[in-house]
């Protein structure tokens, strides 16, 4: 299924520079958005490496806040010709596009979906009371890295992720059922497997999770170059890796 969830603002086509800190890159626009040099924030603590590179193209959001240090936003970068969206700031609203449409969402209907509910130490991303009547969390991870036809999360370490992936098993240990819905970007994927080699703790509890029955949805999404994040069905998780 090919499905529409979003469309999302793109103002500027740029070339990118450098990134001098994971939330600030510097890239390089047409003369009548600025010219070279414009800082640009980036909203995805990832280390994104396949897509910001020196000359690469990107897509820029117009940054509208009164007081912001930076002008524009990053949104998208390409790769292989295709536009991966690169700013973890939509997560919630494709994330709650999917899960909200029985048709598409792994979980299949949902009588209530409230967003951002505490359990131990995190607030994860949803707590939703499913048709059946059994209540489902849910913890939202998107993922922009793929080798070989194979989506890798996290292409950073990530302690967090990690501490979430663990909650859920608690969760799941009291009774309600819980869950992973990993947000794809990448193209060409026909699997998806935790990223051990980067980060082989959140790799092992992911791997102990999925045991102790917590469900791993990976969902594929794509994004159009006017800005439109499609649903383009699911995946599954790799044998072994």
């Amino acid at each position: 299924m090919h499905k529409p969830l979003l469309k999302t603002d793109w103002d500027a086509e740029g070339i990118f520079k450098d990134r001098p800190n994971r939330f600030l890159c510097i890239v390089d626009l047409p003369d009548k958005y600025g010219g070279p040099g414009q800082a640009v924030h980036v909203h995805d603590p990832g280390r994104l490496t396949e897509l910001l590179y020196p000359g690469n193209r990107v897509m820029l959001k117009r940054a509208d806040r009164p007081g912001r240090k930076t002008a524009w936003t990053l949104m998208a970068a390409l790769y292989e010709g295709q536009w991966i969206l690169v700013n973890s700031g939509l997560h919630r609203k494709i994330s709650y596009a999917i899960l909200s449409d029985p048709a598409i969402s792994p979980l299949g209907a949902a009588r209530r979906i409230d967003p951002e509910v505490m359990f131990g130490k995190s607030r994860l991303d949803y707590r939703i009371l499913a048709a059946s009547g059994s209540t489902v969390w849910v913890e939202v991870k998107g993922c922009t890295l793929a080798r070989d036809g194979v989506a890798l999360f996290p292409d950073a370490p990530t302690s967090r992720g990690t501490r979430h992936v663990r909650e859920l098993v608690e969760i799941s240990a009291q009774g309600d059922r819980a869950a992973l819905l990993i947000l794809i970007f990448q193209h060409n994927v026909r699997c998806f497997a935790p990223n051990s080699e980067t980060d082989p703790e959140f790799a092992a509890a992911f791997h102990e999770a999925v045991a102790d029955g917590v469900k791993a949805y990976p969902v594929l999404c794509s994004c159009s170059a006017d800005g439109t994040i499609f649903y383009n069905g699911r995946t599954v998780l790799c044998e072994s890796r």
